[in-house]
């Protein structure tokens, strides 16, 4: 008997999964230190990646720079050890990422502009609200034979793919969303402006075809997406009770903020960021959304508290939190 089942697709698996979060038992822990010390253990976060996170939450909004000694301070209860460090640091300097300026035998560190609008960009994402609608166009990008080498091929693959753009066919990027100003940066950035074609891309009244919303489906597997915010939601949910039990020292708020943040970012990074009407009913980055915003604001003051003090140790000058640094998750305030 011929089978016309249709292939199971990722919205149907994602229905089949709902429900189930994932297989690992929740945290049980009985006080803010051991969850920490739990989540530290479990799942260690890797110390390059972890400098990031703490420059882009920590950091910039204090003006951008600190000095390395501050940034060993601060990494320390953190399990990242002063050779990890500064060999992190190392790296991400070689990568473009961060620049040093020197005071007799002291460093600071700080991003270099070249990247500090990609990585501020990165970081606007992660407290933002998903507000993103769909006008039911797709925004195309195209390239011709030999229009790029195969460098030029590369890095824009990779930015693109980054940012959230699928190959929906052999030389076209697509995405449902819309930021104009974001793509003509990265085309700039790597030197193919003018090498491309740029359109939107809408269905064609009075023929029959295949409804545009169906490239979601060709385009991203978002199980692993998924999997990674109900990973989140479990790791993150026993806080809730522990933070509202008993309040948490300064030190303390600053180690449990820098982990959300960067468990949120991890997630997010993998999130080609879709329109919410393409996006599964419920989508769990909306949970996940709702309780990082909950937390953070449980502990950014007193985690404010132990970055200034951490920072003005070696500079007295070193500003407090800027005014947008405050419109966070819709409003720390």
């Amino acid at each position: 008997m011929k089978n016309n089942a249709a292939p199971i697709s990722w919205q149907s698996k994602l229905l089949l999964s709902r429900d189930t979060r994932l297989n690992e038992p929740p945290m049980t822990t009985t006080s803010s230190n051991e969850w920490i010390s739990h989540f530290l253990e479990s799942d260690p976060p890797r110390s390059k990646s972890l400098v990031m996170t703490i420059f882009g939450d920590a950091i910039v909004p204090h003006g951008g720079s600190i000095w390395l000694g501050s940034l060993i301070d601060l990494l320390a209860p953190l399990g990242v050890n002063d050779r990890l460090l500064r060999t992190s640091v190392f790296r991400l300097a070689q990568e473009g990422w961060l620049g040093a300026r020197r005071d007799g035998r002291r460093s600071a560190y700080a991003i270099v502009p070249e990247a500090l609008r990609r990585f501020e960009r990165a970081y606007r994402r992660i407290y933002a609200p998903l507000t993103l609608h769909w006008d039911g166009s797709w925004t195309l990008i195209l390239g011709s034979s030999g229009s790029m080498d195969a460098s030029e091929r590369g890095a824009l693959r990779k930015e693109l793919l980054w940012e959230g753009y699928s190959v929906i066919a052999p030389g076209i990027f697509g995405h449902p969303g819309d930021d104009a100003e974001v793509l003509e940066e990265i085309l700039t950035r790597n030197g193919v402006q003018g090498k491309l074609y740029v359109c939107h891309a809408t269905e064609l009244p009075g023929v029959r075809q295949r409804p545009l919303r169906d490239m979601v489906e060709d385009g991203w597997d978002l199980t692993p997406v998924v999997r990674g915010y109900q990973q989140f939601i479990v790791q993150f949910q026993p806080l809730l009770v522990l933070l509202s039990a008993a309040p948490v020292e300064p030190e303390q708020a600053f180690v449990i903020r820098s982990l959300l943040i960067h468990a949120y970012r991890r997630v997010q990074l993998h999130d080609p960021q879709l329109p919410v009407e393409l996006l599964p009913d419920p989508w769990p980055g909306v949970e996940a959304y709702e309780l990082a915003r909950t937390l953070y604001r449980l502990i950014y003051a007193r985690a404010e508290e132990h970055i200034m003090a951490t920072l003005r140790r070696e500079d007295d000058g070193a500003p407090e939190a800027e005014a947008s640094f405050f419109e966070r998750f819709g409003g720390l305030r």
